[in-house]
């Protein structure tokens, strides 16, 4: 595993939960930080399940500390896709499809779609089958779908 690649990839993730550029910047240096501080994981293949556990904990810290209640409102949502005039429509229709989605279903789109987290990784961070995974990202993607195609045809 390259850290250097996985920096940005947590970042990302981090940011995806938290929505505060400079609060995902500080959290995933503290995540690297603890990845490299700690002699826990040293199997190559836990190493990135290892590093998503500790971002994923810091950010249910990160809310403790401050009891901010988790919100997933429109308004504070990062953009799901480039905002070119063509899309636009595509983008709100995909938006409002994915904002009917559970947070643990969300989470796991951006897991494996927009982060390219292995299915192994996810199935260990969820403590999971990769049968489940693979089960839970097709039923999700199918409600994607689904919601698509009823406000596309409204």
């Amino acid at each position: 595993m390259n850290l250097e690649d996985q920096y940005d990839r947590i970042f990302k993730y981090l940011f995806f939960h938290l929505h505060d550029k400079h609060a995902a910047e500080d959290l995933t240096q503290e995540a690297f930080l603890r990845f490299l501080g700690s002699r826990t994981y040293q199997d190559e293949n836990r190493q990135l399940q290892y590093l998503y556990t500790i971002a994923r904990n810091l950010c249910h810290q990160y809310y403790r500390d401050r009891t901010i209640t988790y919100s997933l409102d429109k308004e504070t949502d990062p953009p799901i896709i480039d905002s070119f005039e063509q899309l636009l429509l595509d983008q709100i229709v995909l938006r409002d499809a994915l904002q009917k989605l559970s947070p643990e279903e969300r989470e796991l789109l951006f897991l494996r779609y927009v982060n390219g987290v292995p299915v192994p990784v996810i199935s260990g961070l969820y403590r999971i089958s990769r049968f489940a995974v693979y089960r839970r990202l097709r039923n999700i993607l199918q409600k994607v779908r689904v919601e698509m195609e009823a406000d596309q045809n409204e």
